[in-house]
């Protein structure tokens, strides 16, 4: 006699805080300040000022109480203490057009915080696109981590480092290159961990 069909595909649990938290760091590391991505990140990380917090909320309510939560630390704590704050959710966002989506609502809990033109989010996802671009173009990669990701970053940082640094628009095209040059695989590979970094 033999066995039953299996009535679904065994899913594989999800990463724990420590999988989730590594992976931000070396994406951090390797990526953002190891390709120069983001000119302006090395000097808060090296400093400490750079929260990683992983959000373990089994449903978007939950995930609001934490990005709340973030926000008011943020606002709270010195910027020499904390400058940034990555919230991450590695299993509440798959699909990437549901987290854009959500971005309207995380605009909201901004404004009912009073916190408009105090903090701003720039969203990051595995699967991001831009708008008008191909979902394989390796330019996408500029804002993709390893999970749905929500940057919450001070203004008054954001404004100094751009008048102390070059032109947005250098950055993003200086970005493209490296990408291009990287490659797909190239990024893959860069994030999994293997080879060294750049």
């Amino acid at each position: 006699m033999t066995a039953p069909p299996a009535l679904s595909t065994p899913v594989s649990p999800p990463p724990t805080v420590a999988e989730v938290e590594a992976a931000m760091r070396r994406w951090i590391e390797r990526a953002v300040i190891g390709l120069n991505l983001c000119p302006y990140a090395k000097a808060a990380w090296v400093k400490r000022q750079v929260r990683i917090a992983v959000s373990q909320a089994r449903h978007l309510d939950g995930f609001l109480d934490d990005l709340d939560a973030e926000l008011l630390r943020l606002r709270d704590t010195p910027a020499d203490q904390l400058d940034t704050t990555l919230l991450v959710h590695p299993t509440l966002f798959a699909d990437f057009f549901v987290f854009n989506d959500f971005l309207d609502v995380v605009d909201r809990v901004i404004e009912e915080h009073g916190l408009e033109g105090v903090i701003q989010v720039a969203p990051f996802h595995p699967d991001f696109v831009f708008e008008g671009s191909a979902p394989d173009d390796i330019a996408n990669a500029t804002n993709r981590a390893p999970y749905p990701t929500l940057h919450l970053l001070r203004e008054d940082s954001v404004a100094r480092a751009v008048d102390e640094g070059e032109p947005a628009e250098l950055i993003v095209e200086r970005n493209i290159r490296t990408l291009r040059q990287l490659g797909a695989d190239g990024w893959r590979r860069l994030l999994a961990g293997d080879g060294p970094s750049p």
